[in-house]
């Protein structure tokens, strides 16, 4: 028997929320398929409606693909801040039912309601709850999953797609995980599960069947990862106000880069994104990373590090500039570029509670 306590969580999720938000404010877009991203030859989807899904349309698939697939696909711009303060609306219902949230994305989140600000004894009408107000203040739909664990959690939240709600009781946790195929988990991704089925591991039940050495063996520290969750096990708490470790921005061109210039005007967007996260944030940190995407797709990164928090824009902006300069003569056509600043001081620690369960 786990001497972990039992929690309720709720993983919240957004459907479709991109491509929702703008069939939301344009009518026009309203059961049509749509893409949130670029139409141009390197453009990528970062976000398809529900109608676009049923064409195969992805998120990050390349937009050329995603219009081979659907030639009536419609492309809509992204609109980072309406997203940004649909995602505070959204917060802030969370909010009224407990101060443990773990933003994932602007669209996603963990809630620990075991013990919330409602007295609820039902996490399940908690969820439902939270998604009929998301509704009615936002016009959007959310889906949720229910359980007593994160993994879980997120595994169900899947289940009721789109604006519906699953839940995955304690009793219920080993038969449901059993019966997955490992690329259904959270955290295995297409080429871990690819490896998994090589070494005849297609399910849940296959997976626990394994040691924690097996795995290991094959996947490294992932391995006792994998142990536990076969098992229905997943006792990291939802930890609100998580610490970021980075905040970055990147941007890929419709056509190479190579002169200085050029490349400096390109890292324009992403420094002034940064450092508008720090400012809003009042987060500052001390190493500047540039990332550099070639014609080829062979990436590199230059860092340097400073001995306190970087004070201003113009000083990121120096930084950045230098580390270009270091990059000459380029071998090569430059196609994406990125900035990326770590070793952030927040000054605050993270926070999480947990206590005892009833759905």
């Amino acid at each position: 028997m786990s001497t972990f306590p039992l929690r309720k969580i709720i993983h919240l999720d957004m459907d479709a929320f991109y491509a929702s938000v703008e069939q939301r404010d344009n009518p026009e877009l309203r059961g049509r398929p749509v893409a949130v991203g670029g139409a141009r030859e390197r453009g990528v989807v970062a976000a398809a409606s529900y109608e676009a899904r049923a064409f195969g349309v992805r998120s990050a698939m390349p937009s050329v693909t995603a219009l081979r697939k659907c030639p009536e696909l419609l492309f809509v711009p992204p609109r980072f801040a309406v997203y940004k303060e649909v995602s505070r609306q959204i917060r802030a219902i969370f909010a009224e039912y407990t101060p443990l949230i773990e933003p994932v994305s602007l669209d996603e989140a963990y809630l620990d309601v075991t013990h919330n600000l409602k007295q609820l004894d039902s996490a399940t009408q908690i969820a439902r709850e939270i998604r009929t107000k998301i509704l009615a203040e936002t016009q959007l739909t959310a889906s949720a999953g229910i359980s007593y664990n994160k993994f879980l959690a997120k595994l169900a939240s899947d289940y009721r797609k789109p604006n519906g709600q699953f839940v995955v009781r304690p009793e219920q946790g080993l038969a449901f995980v059993e019966g997955l195929a490992v690329g259904q988990f959270h955290g295995v991704g297409p080429v871990t599960a690819a490896k998994m089925n090589q070494l005849g591991i297609f399910t849940g039940a296959d997976l626990r069947a394994q040691s924690v050495e097996f795995l290991q063996q094959h996947f490294g520290k992932a391995g006792r990862y994998y142990h536990a969750i076969a098992r229905a096990e997943d006792h990291r708490p939802v930890e609100a106000d998580r610490l970021r470790k980075s905040v970055g921005s990147e941007t890929t061109f419709a056509t190479d880069l190579t002169a200085f210039a050029d490349l400096l005007d390109g890292l324009r967007p992403s420094i002034e994104e940064v450092w508008e996260y720090c400012q809003r944030s009042g987060i500052l940190g001390r190493t500047v990373t540039v990332k550099v995407k070639f014609a080829d797709f062979q990436q590199i990164t230059r860092s340097r590090s400073a001995v306190g928090p970087i004070p201003n824009q113009g000083v990121l902006e120096r930084i950045c500039r230098e580390l270009v300069e270091g990059l000459f003569p380029l071998p090569k056509g430059v196609r994406l570029l990125g900035v990326t600043l770590s070793n952030l001081d927040t000054g605050q620690p993270a926070a999480g509670r947990q206590l005892t369960l009833s759905f």
